[in-house]
């Protein structure tokens, strides 16, 4: 299945299944929490610019969840240099990632997944990254989205949602114009992925129509 089908296919069954009302309690979802701790990265890797991404990242945007690994992302032509400055730091390479990069075992058992990428909006995420709370350089919001939809897995289009559904609207205007830019095939996607986020939050404002059968 292409990736705009499985985008399809989640969003078909979230518009048939969501309820207004269902979603968690507003406090919860406006919460922003670092509960799990992550190794320092910027002491492994020193040389070459990154932005962690992945499930650790959406702490910044919506209630923490539980994630065994780290991501990070990096310009495809960098990808060398960082497995260097890894294996010159102690990790493991563990393979290669069929998405571009790797997965590396850290000294403290950590598994980080570094994602390579020669996409023009790689650029600006590394040049404009937002600072954690503990220090490391995060991606900011439209190019994380950006990321999980190219991804299109069922965890990410909810990260989507969820984040979407906490955003401000300033922040979902720089979002849209993100999309539109990088990825337009998935511009009507990002509408309905906003929709879900926004009835989850407020249980009944902006909800996207149900489908019906027949």
């Amino acid at each position: 299945m292409r990736t705009s089908e499985r985008r399809k296919a989640f969003i078909t069954l979230a518009r048939k299944r969501v309820r207004p009302g269902s979603g968690s309690h507003p406090a919860f979802l406006g919460a922003r929490t670092v509960r799990v701790p992550i190794v320092d990265l910027q002491r492994l890797i020193r040389d070459t610019p990154f932005v962690v991404v992945g499930g650790v990242a959406t702490r910044l945007y919506m209630p923490e969840r539980s994630t065994l690994d780290i991501d990070v992302l990096v310009r495809a032509v960098d990808l060398p240099k960082l497995e260097h400055e890894l294996g010159r730091a102690g990790a493991q390479k563990l393979g290669d990632l069929s998405i571009g990069g790797s997965s590396w075992r850290l000294p403290d058992g950590t598994v980080l997944d570094v994602i390579a990428s020669s996409a023009p909006w790689v650029e600006p995420a590394l040049a404009q990254p937002r600072q954690g709370p503990e220090g490391l350089p995060y991606a900011d919001l439209p190019y994380l989205i950006l990321l999980k939809l190219q991804a299109s897995r069922a965890q990410d289009l909810a990260d989507v949602s969820r984040m979407l559904g906490a955003a401000d609207p300033q922040a979902i205007e720089r979002v849209r114009a993100a999309v539109q830019r990088h990825l337009p095939e998935a511009a009507e996607d990002l509408e309905s992925l906003i929709a879900l986020g926004k009835l989850e939050l407020s249980g009944s404002e902006d909800a996207p129509p149900r489908e019906t059968s027949g």
